[in-house]
């Protein structure tokens, strides 16, 4: 039995699972990874969130029998569960003419009856005071040029906008809209702004009931525009920190790199480099995030200066070791 609150987060290898993962093993949950089929990717996520406090399950969200077993596991392992978050999902997309109706039906039984199953579950085994989250998302890739769109003026500009008539404005872009299957009547957009410019903007649609948005809605937007802009750096500088990890690991190694999908010495690989930069991530002040941070600039700037970038690494390393082995000898001879 443990004291420590025990989450299960479905769908947890991957996607906005698995970054709910890491955030709960930060904020110090036990954590079940359930995954449906790719146990690299769950293995990774658990390493990402620390072998010892999250365990990776295979099952199936619409299977009770699967999701029964899902939560006796966790019951065995870490003596409860206190939190669902229930994150596992399927969108298939295609022409509706085109449409697969068997992949329709598949779609329907992970989206609908595992969210059903999930849910009697957590009514059947959750502890008292704790939390089911139910979650629903969508994603379609559309890529617009910065200077089009209400949204490539607010890149551009820097300034945020409402507009409660979307269509009388020029800056709207129409045909953008509706290869998202959505046009909105009304719309806040606010720039993602860090030190060095806009690197996105954050759109709002469609306020609520018949009201038309106002300027306390705009300061709302832009404050999530803000923490938006701190995960979006965080996870560039995680980004390029692993691949950092990864290219220097891979040269010491002198083989070529691995793919990870298909040969386990890459997986092993990756799951080690997923847990040492997880361990940066307890410690936000770590200066290494500034020189991942720096080194990150860098690459975008001037990729010839890569082997500038190594000879300074190489010379901080040695130093360091250096410093390692004078704290060993006068620990060594304060012994004696």
């Amino acid at each position: 039995m443990t004291s420590q609150r025990v989450a299960i987060v479905t769908g947890g290898s991957r996607g906005i699972g698995r970054a709910i993962v890491r955030r709960l093993a930060a904020d110090g949950y036990q954590v079940v990874v359930n995954f449906a089929g790719n146990q690299q990717e769950a293995d990774a996520a658990v390493a990402e969130a620390g072998a010892e406090n999250a365990i990776a399950v295979q099952a199936d969200v619409a299977d009770a029998g699967a999701v029964e077993a899902l939560f006796a596991t966790a019951v065995e392992r870490f003596g409860g569960v206190d939190v669902v978050v229930n994150s596992a999902g399927r969108m298939d997309l295609a022409p509706l003419a085109d449409f697969d109706l068997d992949v329709l039906d598949e779609q329907l039984r992970v989206n609908l009856r595992g969210t059903l199953v999930v849910s009697q579950q957590v009514i059947r085994a959750l502890r008292d005071g704790g939390a089911l989250i139910n979650l629903s998302s969508s994603v379609v890739g559309l890529a617009i040029p910065p200077d089009q769109g209400i949204a490539g003026y607010v890149f551009t500009t820097g300034q945020p906008l409402a507009l409660s008539d979307v269509a009388r404005d020029a800056r709207f872009g129409r045909a953008a809209a509706e290869q998202t299957g959505y046009v909105p009547r009304s719309v806040v957009a606010v720039p993602l702004v860090d030190d060095e410019g806009s690197i996105g903007v954050l759109e709002v649609l469609d306020k609520r009931g018949d009201g038309a948005f106002d300027l306390r809605d705009v300061e709302l937007a832009t404050v999530f525009a803000r923490q938006a802009t701190v995960a979006i750096r965080a996870s560039r500088i995680e980004r390029d920190t692993a691949a950092l990890l990864r290219a220097v690991l891979v040269a010491v190694d002198g083989a070529a790199p691995a793919d990870s999908a298909a040969d386990p010495e890459g997986a092993a690989l990756d799951a080690l480099i997923a847990a040492e930069v997880a361990r940066l991530d307890a410690d936000g002040d770590d200066p290494l995030w500034a020189i991942a941070d720096e080194i990150a600039r860098l690459r975008t700037t001037d990729p010839g200066q890569l082997e500038l970038v190594r000879d300074l690494l190489a010379v901080l390393v040695r130093r360091a070791e250096r410093g390692r082995l004078g704290r060993a000898r006068s620990a060594d001879a304060e012994a004696r």
